[in-house]
């Protein structure tokens, strides 16, 4: 077993890979959290709960002043109860007050892991893969029970959580915050940090000391965001990129979340992370129930990069699902910054017989084949072929470019409507709307309201209904607009606030309906490039379009942000032309090649306008990414040089057996005198000698790990380095 229950110290120990994590119930059946961090082989009480007598914290128990709420360390802890901190949860009751005392009930340890109703979580493939728990607290005044669910991955330093609330009383009760998770470490010894950016600079770095106070993250947009990734971790103050101890909170989940820490007069520190209590409510009826999104934690005592590698494969193997899971994935050419909608057929038939020539394997039609669109003022919701741009239909295109060796694939943005379309005029009310308000528009465009089961219905039927006319085996599913106005016509008065996380769990119904049945298409998600780079979409679709800014140099730092929780083979990475669209910036195809490499490779440029040289060039990147992809997308991932604090970048990909390396190193701005650069790689079997393919030079894996190896010096602006080493035979010693 991985969860044990000492029932002489009433303390609970969850054991994972490397880890532990250890709560008690205390007093009257309070569930308190007593350690998280390196595996222990049991808890003996060397660092019991203190308590003294806090003046201003107020005593549940007279007779008790040195037992206080405000001073415990606790698991799910309520506000009103004389703990004046912020609360995992809040239940409104119908006489107004919000005062709960969940006290503890039972508990129940099973094999495996269970889904959850409605959302996307982590998943196992057999019930030894882990085990889980469920701790019920119970307010018996009201008849609320809420159900605490711990699962324990043993190959991983990983404990899932979530949240059930039944209610079992006779009074309709109003959930009006409900958090997924909470843990009060006993110290303040940390830093937190986040990932931060805006559309075409997301997932930047932000570590900063946490302080006496609030310190939180959040998104009020109605999707994850570009502003702020629904993760954070907690580092103590020496941890490196190799070293210390890292505390990662993920949240499985695509629409609005709050982060909070707070380090309260005790220096102690209270983490939390779920459903933003910012505009909603849940009203659960007798016999109803709610259920919260996970949390995946994750532990790490070897630093940022343990911690992600741990993410990367948990997401990869236990997150993403379905066909293309473990399948390489195809290159791919878009035309979107190629022709933009301003196309025909014969010109997409140009850039694809061009795509074939170097190599790719998937083409993919962009926006602007439906309806009447030219621009981006009109057609989205009419999901039928513009005849003007493609006089012989969908499926016409798409058997030629098959005929060419190509898959074809499809862009749609089907949760969204142009108030200049057949769907808005016929269903006026279907999208998100408040009566009697403007409805604001963001890309001329609308938010349809996905809370409605017919407006979902429409959805699957619309799109299902392209995807079976032709051969697509590839979607990419934009969603560029966040909600604003956030009602439903159908919702009655006292549910107006349940609309934002209706509308998610109307998506996630909508998406699993289309991979079922749909399972040879590849989806891949997008929000204007990663505004719901999220492990919620990733249950859905295994890959992300990572950031509608192509340019490379930005891309060292969004993909090296990215890397922190998401796997590899989930970003989506093209080369584009020159100057860049969106910076302007111009930079080698080299460069552009190399960058792109650290992903799932495309290409998004007009190849019929390249030199002869430059379709040679991208031939030869086509041909060595075809070579090295299985360890790019199926690899651990090294992180040697970060692009937020200097003008180097660099990274590694390993194969699992440790046979294969893969090395990309980029400087950004040349310098007078430039130091000579050593890098020490990572993750190689120090008893393995490695050859350089480049130069065919042999070196032991324990001379490139401790010692490092030399790099060229490089002249000029946004130069890169690729190098690739392959072992050739194991020392006698090994």
């Amino acid at each position: 077993m991985v969860i044990h229950f000492d029932s002489d110290q009433q303390v609970f120990h969850l054991q994972g890979k490397d880890t532990s994590y250890c709560m008690q119930i205390v007093g009257s059946g309070f569930l308190t959290h007593l350690y998280w961090g390196k595996k222990i082989t049991s808890y003996h009480g060397s660092n019991p709960i203190l308590f003294a007598n806090r003046r201003f914290s107020p005593n549940p128990d007279p007779s008790d002043r040195t037992f206080s709420l405000d001073t415990l360390p606790q698991e799910y802890p309520a506000y009103g109860n004389t703990d004046f901190r912020a609360p995992a949860y809040q239940i409104q009751l119908e006489n107004g007050s919000t005062i709960t005392d969940l006290r503890y009930k039972k508990y129940f340890i099973y094999k495996g892991k269970q889904k959850l109703a409605g959302l996307p979580a982590t998943y196992i493939e057999n019930d030894h893969e882990a085990e889980s728990i469920d701790i019920f607290l119970e307010d018996s005044l009201i008849g609320l029970s809420v159900i605490l669910t711990y699962t324990v991955f043993e190959s991983y330093n990983v404990i899932t959580r979530s949240v059930r609330f039944q209610n079992q009383g006779r009074e309709q009760l109003k959930i009006i915050r409900a958090l997924s998770a909470n843990i009060d470490f006993r110290d303040d010894q940390f830093d937190f940090l986040t990932l931060y950016g805006a559309h075409i600079n997301e997932r930047n770095i932000e570590r900063r000391p946490v302080s006496p106070g609030n310190q939180s993250i959040e998104s009020r947009r109605g999707a994850s965001s570009h502003q702020q990734n629904p993760f954070f971790a907690l580092l103590r103050k020496d941890v490196t990129e190799d070293h210390g101890d890292v505390y990662g909170f993920s949240l499985v989940y695509s629409g609005n979340f709050l982060a909070h820490v707070e380090v309260d007069q005790f220096h102690t520190t209270r983490a939390s992370i779920g459903l933003n209590p910012f505009d909603f409510s849940w009203k659960v009826e007798p016999g109803d129930f709610f259920q919260t999104p996970e949390v995946v934690l994750v532990y790490s005592s070897e630093g940022l990069g343990e911690m992600s590698r741990t993410y990367n494969e948990l997401y990869r193997t236990r997150l993403c699902r379905g066909t293309f899971r473990d399948l390489v994935r195809p290159i791919l050419l878009n035309n979107w910054e190629a022709t933009y909608m301003k196309f025909t057929a014969e010109k997409i038939m140009e850039i694809a017989k061009a795509g074939k020539e170097v190599g790719i394997e998937l083409f993919v039609l962009d926006d602007g084949w439906f309806g009447k669109r030219d621009n981006d003022k009109s057609s989205l919701g009419d999901w039928v072929v513009n005849k003007r741009k493609l006089p012989n239909g969908l499926a016409n295109l798409a058997d030629k470019i098959l005929n060419l060796g190509m898959e074809f694939g499809l862009w749609f943005e089907p949760e969204m409507v142009s108030v200049d379309s057949d769907l808005y005029r016929d269903h006026p009310d279907w999208c998100l709307h408040v009566p009697n308000r403007k409805r604001s528009e963001g890309r001329n465009q609308l938010v349809l309201d996905l809370s409605r089961k017919e407006v979902c219905d429409y959805i699957i039927q619309a799109v299902s209904t392209v995807l079976a006319s032709a051969p697509i085996t590839y979607v990419k599913w934009d969603m560029n607009r966040h909600m604003t106005e956030i009602g439903s016509e159908k919702l009655p008065k006292d549910k107006q606030r349940e609309t934002a996380h209706r509308y998610m769990l109307g998506l996630y119904y909508v998406l699993e309906k289309m991979i079922t049945k749909f399972p040879h298409v590849l989806f891949e998600s997008c929000s204007g490039g990663g505004g719901r780079f999220d492990p919620g979409m990733l249950y859905y679709m295994p890959q992300t379009w990572t950031s509608d800014n192509t340019d490379a140099i930005s891309r060292l730092k969004i993909q090296y942000g990215t890397s922190l929780v998401y796997p590899v083979i989930s970003m989506c990475s093209h080369v584009s032309s020159v100057p860049n669209h969106q910076v302007q910036r111009v930079t080698s195809l080299a460069i552009r090649g190399h960058v792109a490499m650290a992903g799932n490779l495309g290409y998004e440029l007009d190849l019929t306008k390249l030199s002869p040289q430059e379709k040679d060039e991208i031939k030869q990147q086509i041909n060595l990414y075809k070579e090295i992809r299985h360890v790019v997308q199926f690899g651990d991932f090294y992180r040697l040089l970060n692009p937020f604090e200097g003008n180097e970048s660099a990274w590694m990909f390993v194969s699992k057996d440790k046979s294969e390396v893969v090395m990309g190193y980029f400087k950004v701005l040349a310098e007078p005198n430039a130091p000579f650069v050593r890098l020490q790689l990572k993750g190689l079997n120090p008893d393995f000698l490695y050859k350089h393919i480049e130069t065919g030079k042999v070196y032991g894996g324990d001379e490139l790990l401790y010692v490092g190896i030399a790099l060229p010096m490089l002249k000029g602006d946004f130069t890169s380095v690729f190098w690739r080493f392959r072992t050739v035979e194991i020392h006698l010693n090994a």
